[in-house]
Formats: structure tokens, sequence, C-alpha cells
């Protein structure tokens, strides 16, 4: 049986739904396009997460991180990036969905357009995301995880709340950051440098 996890303000509601059991892509991305209002993920286990929309305060910095990291990707030119819309198949057969990610532009180009126009099946090479007031640290730690585990190279998770950063990278111990001024991507996204005054 396939387990559907709503999560409300703080508590992660948990509900056996019968009628997904057998749930496929296709069925998946199906239930996202009617659901369009809300953020939906699947584990790689087939359980289905739905989120809320974000608040106001967390919508406020994730615009703010996309907008740093577009914008350096437009100068940069080597790779695509993404904002926290956008939902990834990844290698594990999760759907997951950043706050912010980029892929290089060979992998990206790789994937055919029905590909492109689905959720893609491939692991950002960088991710980022944020915590916000309602989100357990544990629950972002183990998706950040999985996305260095499915192929990631970079990954920041952003908590607000209490001003640190995990950055996370292959085969490397996790680096807590204590109110840092600014993040740099190098060497992996080689002169991206976030600004953090207008995330914190």
């Amino acid at each position: 049986m396939t387990t559907l996890l709503i999560q409300t303000n703080n508590i992660p509601l948990t509900v056996n739904f019968p009628a997904i059991v057998q749930m496929t892509s296709e069925q998946f991305l199906e239930f996202c396009q009617v659901n369009r209002d809300l953020r939906i993920e699947r584990t790689a286990d087939g359980d289905v997460i739905i989120m809320p929309p974000t608040f106001s305060d967390t919508g406020n910095r994730n615009i703010k991180v996309s907008q740093q990291l577009a914008n350096w990707s437009d100068k940069d030119g080597t790779g695509e990036a993404f904002d926290s819309s956008t939902g990834f198949l990844l290698p594990n057969g999760a759907t997951r969905s950043p706050d912010a990610a980029w892929i290089k532009l060979d992998r990206w180009n790789a994937l055919t357009d029905e590909q492109k126009a689905s959720f893609a099946p491939i692991c950002p090479d960088f991710v980022v995301d944020l915590r916000s007031a309602s989100d357990p640290l544990s629950r972002l730690q183990a998706k950040m995880q999985e996305y260095i585990d499915n192929g990631a190279v970079l990954g920041w998770l952003i908590d607000c709340q209490n001003q640190q950063v995990y950055v996370y990278r292959p085969h490397q111990a996790i680096a807590t950051l204590d109110q840092p001024t600014s993040l740099s991507g190098d060497p992996e996204l080689p002169g991206f440098v976030l600004q953090m005054a207008k995330i914190w």
C-alpha cells in the first residue's frame, strides 16, 4: 500500500491511500497536474508527499536564491537553472523538488524534449533547499543526502531560523557554516557566490 503524507503546519499527516497502490509515473504526473497548487514529491519507496504552498517569507527567500542562481547561470552559460516548482525524477525512483537547482548544459541537452517536458529523469548537479519554520531539519537533511547519493556534486541546506548552512559534497563530511555572509559555489559552480544578506 502506498503512503500519502500530507504535511500540515508542523506535523506530517500520513494517510494510507489504497487507490494509488499501483500509481505509475504517468499517473503520478497526472496526479500532480490535477493538484497544481500543491508541491508534491514521491519517495524512492513510492510514498507520495503533499506539501502546502510555501509561506510568504519562505517564498520571498526562495525567489532571491533562484534569482541569484539564474543571473549567474545566464552569464556563465555552462548550465541551466531551475526554480522551486521543478520536479526531477532521481535515479533511485524518487521525484524531488529542490528550492533551486542547476544542471550542466551537456547533461541537460542529452535529455529528449519529451523528458524535459515532464519530470526530467536526472539529478541536478547542484541543489539548494531552504528550511522553513515548519520543516523538520532531519527530513531536509535526509533529502539533501539523497541528492548527493543520486549524483549531485554540491548541495546547500539553508536553515534560516538558526542562520546556518549545511554544505554537502560527495565523499566529504557535511560542513556547517554559522551566519555566513556569502556562499561560494567553487569549484563546482565557478564564480557563483550567493549573497546571504537578502536570504536571512
